[in-house]
């Protein structure tokens, strides 16, 4: 630096990335605030890098370097290598320690277009330290936008004209097994309706009780329906469509067994 002043962020960042070597990615808060979020933490200036597992760099100053074997590519922007916003933002969130800012950057980040989906994919693949508080914080949003679908699946049932489906219904086989949970279930038709999608379904334990839900729907020879929960809003008119065939088709098949 030519100037005797406190250094910018812009600066520390520089300066951070040259001590780092080559191929660090700047994460964490540093990252996020250049992908424009808003929702930081006060405090020191802290400039987190990943780096590669073999470079024997050492956190110093306001650097903190994570070495790892799941270096991202980096999205350069302005000429800084940046850890894609997903990663950032649980980078960060793991070092925080308040449930309040881990919400808060969270929220601002699915509301900037981070799908929930890929905030969990990305905490089961790294580290599982530090990642209670995010999880948790990740599950309140989730069962927010959960509660918002189905009032907007309620919406789409109105425009159809078919008989009122069962709620949240449980469903249990002649043996008294647990079939599923449908989000709305056509007991005329034997309809099994499921609004699913990534943003519901999202590590691989999540996705893999998707798929044996599903396998336990067809045992029992019942229909499913399964909607993306973005589409309630963006396509009505077509998701109900979609809802009358099926229902139909649905209908018809219990006619022919029985």
């Amino acid at each position: 630096m030519l100037n005797s002043g406190e250094p910018t962020r812009r600066q520390l960042v520089e300066a951070a990335l040259l001590y780092a070597g080559p191929d660090a990615v700047v994460t964490g808060a540093a990252s996020c605030r250049r992908h424009g979020l808003k929702m930081l933490p006060d405090g020191a200036f802290r400039v987190h890098l990943l780096v590669p597992l073999e470079h024997k760099v050492g956190s110093s100053g306001h650097v903190i370097i994570e070495r790892t074997t799941r270096l991202p590519q980096a999205i350069t922007i302005d000429g800084v290598p940046l850890a894609p916003l997903s990663r950032a933002v649980l980078d960060e969130c793991r070092r925080l320690g308040s449930r309040r800012e881990v919400s808060a950057l969270l929220a601002e980040a699915v509301q900037r277009g981070v799908s929930l989906a890929e905030l969990f994919a990305e905490l089961d693949a790294g580290s599982s330290r530090g990642t209670a508080i995010p999880r948790e914080a990740l599950h309140r949003i989730a069962d927010g936008a959960r509660s918002a679908a189905e009032v907007d699946a309620m919406k789409v049932w109105r425009l159809t004209g078919l008989p009122e489906p069962l709620w949240n219904h449980e469903l249990r086989d002649e043996n008294g097994e647990y079939i599923a949970t449908a989000d709305g279930y056509f007991v005329a038709a034997g309809l099994a309706w499921e609004i699913d999608s990534y943003d519901f379904h999202f590590g691989k334990q999540q996705y893999a009780a998707t798929v044996a839900r599903d396998a336990r729907y067809a045992a029992a020879g019942i229909v499913v329906l399964q909607t993306l929960p973005s589409r309630l809003r963006t396509e009505p008119k077509r998701v109900a469509a979609e809802l009358v065939a099926a229902y139909r088709a649905a209908e018809a098949r219990m006619r022919r067994a029985a």
